[in-house]
């Protein structure tokens, strides 16, 4: 790039760090000439649903033509389950496209947006891609400090996100802790919720996120397919919020954002019960063996209400998640999610646990960390 271009390109967006995505495992198997397991992505591995599968099949055949740019189908049985209008939900290609949009539709320069440090980052590229001012508000114990944050807001606050549960740390925040939170934050504020795990979550005192946007609340809750529905390769998410406010961002918005076949797929997925029900059984038993597995090498753990876990590694993760890498597991560090000590680890099958809970004890040995120091 010239240097005359490259000054034309705002301040504000060079300095953006760039999301760092993960190493392709077909390439980690390629580099090791073995069979690796991918802990990295929070992806559901029990693969997306059958139904889904033979959807996506047949909208398939029909890809010369232009996906329904309103989803009217897949908006309608959503707005069905979740009580809402359908002039209630705005599709996105994964809940991340709404990331963006709701920033670009709200922030411009001298706003403020704010988040929790330690939470996913693509927060806090909207925010500055806007050329608003980045406001992050420290951790309490690995989970987002709501006090805390609702003592950050300032007139020129347009803009909350948060994730519940958190990534990566697995955290969440009940009702009563989150209405406490509501009750600081001026009405001209917009509260983003993202409840990409949401699914994974079995308790009764989790935020009732569509119940406040409904009761008027200024909230746009984020969810989406690619967790418990396992279909995160096709990209498809969806918001709940105020029709005023998504009809502004549907004047951003690609007309046709999602494909017809992430469409037909999360349609089929929305009415397959049995698989999101194996999924959340599955997740449940994985993060028990997982939690169980680390302790007894004492390795600590942050206990998860998604389908991950941000282990604690004792030192810098990053040569931890290379050994692990040399026996064909990937995992994921967090140095660039500001847990330098810590990687992210997907809950896997049973198979897949094993190996990675076996890898670890072969890592965490003696031998392990004295090859960590040293290099």
């Amino acid at each position: 790039m010239t240097k005359s271009l490259r000054d034309r390109i705002p301040a504000y967006i060079r300095e953006i760090a760039p999301y760092q995505p993960g190493k392709p495992i077909e390439e980690v198997e390629r580099e090791l000439r073995t069979l690796a397991v991918k802990l990295a992505s929070n992806e559901n591995p029990l693969g997306p649903s059958p139904l889904a599968v033979e959807a996506a099949r047949k909208a398939l055949g029909e890809s010369n033509r232009y996906p329904d740019g309103g989803g009217f189908y897949l908006r309608g049985a959503l707005a069905r389950k979740l009580g809402v209008a359908a002039e209630n939900l705005i599709l996105g290609g994964g809940s991340t496209e709404l990331i963006d949009l709701v920033a670009r539709t709200l922030l411009r320069e001298g706003d403020e947006g704010l988040t929790s440090a330690g939470t996913f980052p693509l927060y806090s590229i909207a925010i500055r891609a806007t050329g608003a001012r980045l406001v992050e508000v420290p951790q309490r114990e690995c989970s987002i400090d709501l006090e805390a944050m609702a003592g950050a807001i300032r007139p020129r606050t347009k803009l909350v996100f948060l994730a519940n549960p958190n990534n990566p740390t697995g955290t969440m925040f009940t009702i009563g802790e989150f209405d406490k939170f509501l009750a600081r934050t001026p009405e001209g504020v917009l509260v983003v919720l993202d409840e990409a795990y949401f699914d994974y979550v079995e308790r009764g005192d989790y935020s009732r996120s569509i119940e406040r946007m409904s009761e008027g609340r200024a909230i746009l809750v984020l969810r989406t397919f690619s967790k418990v529905y396992g279909l995160a390769g096709l990209r498809i998410g969806y918001g709940i919020g105020a029709a005023e406010l998504l009809a502004e961002m549907n004047k951003l918005r690609s007309p046709f954002n999602t494909s017809n076949v992430a469409q037909a797929a999360a349609l089929a997925a929305l009415g397959d019960a049995e698989h999101v029900r194996r999924s959340v059984s599955s997740n449940r038993d994985g993060l028990a063996s997982l939690l169980r597995g680390l302790a007894a090498l004492g390795v600590r753990a942050v206990p998860s209400f998604a389908n991950f876990l941000l282990v604690d590694v004792g030192g810098d993760a990053q040569p931890v998640a290379d050994e692990l890498m040399k026996l064909g597991v990937i995992v994921r560090p967090m140095r660039w999610m500001g847990f330098p000590n810590a990687i992210r680890v997907t809950v896997g099958t049973p198979a897949e646990n094993e190996k990675f809970l076996a890898a670890m004890a072969q890592v965490n040995a003696p031998a392990g960390v004295a090859r960590r120091k040293s290099s």
